[in-house]
């Protein structure tokens, strides 16, 4: 009896030891993949950490594959986009000149034909003149030799200095002077030597759109209701057709050339009241900044600047930024006051101020300052 006893009592002993041997080395296991847990987070983290990391830099690196796949497509269907500009431009151009200027000459007065036609071949004219100058002139690179150019930073992706306002393209695969964009409408970067052409372009189609918009909507109203009696009578006629007696004829339907006329003018006036407000918000942006004296990518830039001074108790200033009126003066490169006719309201392909490697201060601002300086 005892022997059993004293058996029981060793097997018990060792059951339990087991059991403590089993829970230590489960503790041990846990307390290792903790371990792990936090050495590899750190290691993550000591990888990522940034201390000027925030949302709009987290939102970058989740948009990042996003930027790769437009920067590719961009870069192949750039001719197609000016390919569709032009298409569309030219079908406006042939509508007005086709179907609207012949009822222009029958029913308008002299004076307001005479105003239709000066203005919409002037605007025409700067719409052309400037697109064209856009796509073709380069909005400027810095040099290759790089003895004599002086940068402020080095650019990760090209490895040469970089002046101040220039910007790699991902696109292009370079540096471009002033960047402000890539406009795929161009196919071009939009940087220091053609900025002021498609910032006129996208004025001056903007004019266009709504010069269009505001004369045809009376004929847009006529032809589109039009259309809605060409569909109710094509219906008639159908169903005369499917109940057809002797003692009935179908209803009229309109010619080829009736139905062709409406459904430009229709057209016509969708189309460039579309292009006119979303045009014109771009526009409108870019005129802000005009003012303001910087670019899109220098906004960002400023925004995050005008955030870190303003923590310290410091005020940003932009120092290319010449007052707002200067800043008119130098983007469209107004010296004298007939500039504003001969450089803004007629095609000029004079350059911009400076070579967009320094930034003096350019004429038309010194001249209104010095009387300042010397006071």
């Amino acid at each position: 009896m005892r022997s059993r006893q004293r058996m029981f009592a060793a097997v018990m002993r060792l059951l339990l030891k087991c059991l403590r041997l089993g829970r230590r080395r489960r503790f041990k296991l846990v307390r290792q993949v903790e371990q792990l847990w936090h050495y590899g987070h750190l290691c993550l983290r000591s990888l990522f950490y940034n201390s000027f990391t925030d949302s709009d830099v987290v939102l970058d690196s989740l948009f990042e594959p996003v930027y790769w796949l437009v920067d590719h497509v961009t870069r192949w269907f750039g001719v197609v986009f000016v390919a569709l500009v032009i298409g569309l431009t030219s079908s406006i151009v042939a509508i007005v000149y086709i179907c609207l200027l012949p009822l222009i000459l029958q029913t308008y007065t002299p004076a307001w034909i005479c105003w239709h036609l000066a203005y919409g071949h002037w605007n025409l004219i700067m719409i052309v003149f400037h697109y064209y100058m856009a796509i073709t002139t380069s909005p400027g690179h810095p040099p290759q030799a790089k003895n004599d150019l002086t940068g402020v930073s080095i650019c990760r992706k090209c490895i040469a200095p970089k002046p101040a306002r220039t910007h790699h393209c991902s696109i292009c695969n370079r540096c471009v002077l002033k960047m402000d964009h890539h406009c795929p409408w161009l196919n071009n970067c939009v940087g220091h030597y053609n900025h002021r052409y498609f910032f006129s372009f996208c004025l001056f189609m903007t004019m266009g759109c709504i010069y269009c918009s505001i004369s045809g909507w009376e004929m847009f109203r006529d032809a589109y209701a039009a259309i809605e009696r060409m569909k109710l009578l094509e219906k008639e006629r159908l169903q005369v057709a499917a109940n057809q007696t002797y003692y009935q004829t179908p209803p009229p339907t309109f010619s080829f050339r009736q139905r062709a006329f409406h459904k430009s003018v229709v057209y016509l006036w969708v189309l460039c009241s579309s292009v006119a407000l979303a045009l014109g918000a771009l526009t409108l942006w870019h005129a802000a900044l005009i003012t303001r004296g910087e670019t899109s990518i220098e906004r960002h830039i400023n925004r995050k600047e005008r955030q870190r001074l303003q923590k310290k108790g410091k005020v940003f200033r932009n120092p290319y930024s010449y007052g707002s009126w200067d800043n008119w003066k130098v983007f469209l490169g107004v010296d004298v006051p007939r500039h504003w006719l001969t450089r803004v309201l007629l095609p000029s392909p004079h350059l911009p101020h400076g070579t967009g490697l320094s930034w003096d201060l350019p004429p038309c601002v010194m001249e209104q300052r010095a009387p300042l300086l010397a006071i």
